[in-house]
């Protein structure tokens, strides 16, 4: 039996939405979560990886592009109201991101799901004082 066989080939473009959409950004749609970057569109290749995919969308957040949005309402009052839209912003991200009831063993499950050694994880959340964020960076960056 070859590998044809058992695995279903298929090159296409990543596919990537935010579950939550309450994510206040001009790139990323507060209807559906769906996200505005040109490799997941018409700048994919398959020599792309979901490193690179995820490095883009790392770059994309910290940096948005309100010239080409994908929430054209967000984008007018990021470029019109800027203190409006960061504390739109503020306000999204404390009501809707911040999970303050997670336990440690919660987020060392989250983090082994994402494939990091269970040992690797306890220790990053160790070092950053529980904070998943930072613990998720120590991760990724070696």
């Amino acid at each position: 039996m070859s590998c044809n066989e058992i695995i279903s080939w298929n090159i296409c473009s990543f596919c990537v939405t935010f579950k939550n959409s309450f994510i206040r950004h001009p790139n990323i749609s507060s209807q559906n979560g769906a996200i505005c970057l040109d490799i997941l569109k018409d700048q994919w290749s398959p020599a792309l990886t979901l490193k690179t995919a995820l490095l883009s969308l790392q770059a994309l957040l910290s940096a948005p592009e309100p010239d080409d949005p994908q929430d054209a309402v967000v984008a007018q009052q990021y470029l019109r109201d800027y203190p409006t839209f960061a504390a739109t912003a503020r306000y999204w991200t404390e009501a809707f991101a911040k999970n303050t009831n997670v336990g440690v063993e919660e987020k060392v499950r989250k983090l082994v799901e994402m494939g990091f050694p269970e040992d690797l994880a306890r220790n990053a959340l160790e070092a950053t004082n529980g904070d998943e964020n930072l613990a998720l960076e120590k991760l990724c960056s070696g």
